[in-house]
């Protein structure tokens, strides 16, 4: 298996927990204080249209040529740096 399959398969297995955490924060939102709701949402919104970028990436990456996967690995590891915190602080948030 080379280095980008081994990446692929770990992003699409990071992927999946994001996708758990972003359900989670869902049902949370739904249960959450009225007031907050809208922000809530919004918040979700942002991350999962960061989930999907990355998505997006994760395809082209995957069409890539060997030589060229590390160039899109840095925009995806630095996209998935992005959700990660925003998902840590909805978490801390929600509660």
């Amino acid at each position: 298996m080379s280095k980008r399959d081994e990446y692929v398969a770990k992003l699409k297995a990071q992927l999946d927990e994001w996708n758990a955490d972003l359900d989670h924060l869902e049902v949370q939102a739904k249960l959450g204080k009225e007031d907050l709701k809208q922000e809530y949402q919004e918040q979700l919104a942002h991350m999962r249209k960061k989930r999907d970028e990355i998505r997006h990436k994760l395809t082209d990456l995957q069409q890539s040529s060997e030589t060229a996967w590390e160039h899109l690995r840095t925009g995806i590891d630095s996209a998935g740096d992005a959700l990660q915190e925003a998902l840590k602080k909805a978490k801390a948030s929600f509660k």
